[in-house]
């Protein structure tokens, strides 16, 4: 079973769009580009929110 976590080694800020990478087995640089894009044209702060949320939210991957 897949878990969404925010990635250790995949990160800007705090790992979230990296983990959403690992997690749909994309590259995240197109995530990143997306999510930059929808920021812009939703006037910054939906996407902004969305995120800092994210943070909250997802947990961090622990390495074992």
């Amino acid at each position: 079973m897949k878990k969404l976590y925010r990635s250790q080694n995949n990160k800007v800020f705090a790992g979230i769009i990296g983990g959403l990478g690992e997690y749909f087995d994309l590259d995240p640089v197109i995530l990143r580009v997306a999510w930059l894009l929808l920021t812009i044209f939703t006037g910054f702060f939906p996407g902004t929110i969305v995120y800092i949320a994210s943070v909250f939210v997802v947990p961090q991957k622990h390495s074992n």
